[in-house]
């Protein structure tokens, strides 16, 4: 192994993850959902409601591409967009009753993936493990 391998790696663990994802989705019957749903899901399971600019920031995303991202739940009836009554500018997000049922299933799909990618894996192995992956992710700041 070599040091490009890494990268690579990283690559195909994503691609496999997310393979995972969308498996265990469908298997719920849940379609049209992408991975990259996911991390605004999970926002809006822990903030009853976010603006558009703090969704941003907390998964950082670039604003175009959750835009997108949350026009998409909005048509597929996960979530509300609101403006500010105070603010026009302001926009809000917050989950449907269907996007709340969604929570159980994302939980269970989380747990699943952790127990699969750490399968044999020990606490200091995943401890050094995210120790190495945060230093090369912030190499790139």
């Amino acid at each position: 192994m070599n040091e490009r391998d890494i990268i690579s790696l990283i690559s195909k663990v994503r691609e496999n993850a997310n393979s995972f994802i969308i498996a265990q989705m469908e298997a719920w019957g849940i379609k049209g959902l992408v991975t990259s749903h996911g991390d605004i899901l999970c926002e809006l399971f822990e903030n009853d409601k976010l603006s558009m600019k703090d969704l941003t920031e907390r998964i950082g995303r670039d604003k175009s591409t959750v835009t997108v991202l949350v026009d998409k739940l909005l048509k597929q009836g996960y979530v509300e967009k609101a403006r500010d009554d105070e603010d026009n500018r302001i926009v809000f997000v917050t989950l449907t009753e269907k996007g709340k049922e969604l929570k159980p299933m994302f939980e269970t799909i989380s747990k699943e993936l952790i127990a699969t990618a750490y399968n044999e894996i020990s606490q200091e192995e995943k401890e050094r493990l995210i120790e190495t992956l945060t230093k090369i992710k912030n190499n790139f700041k």
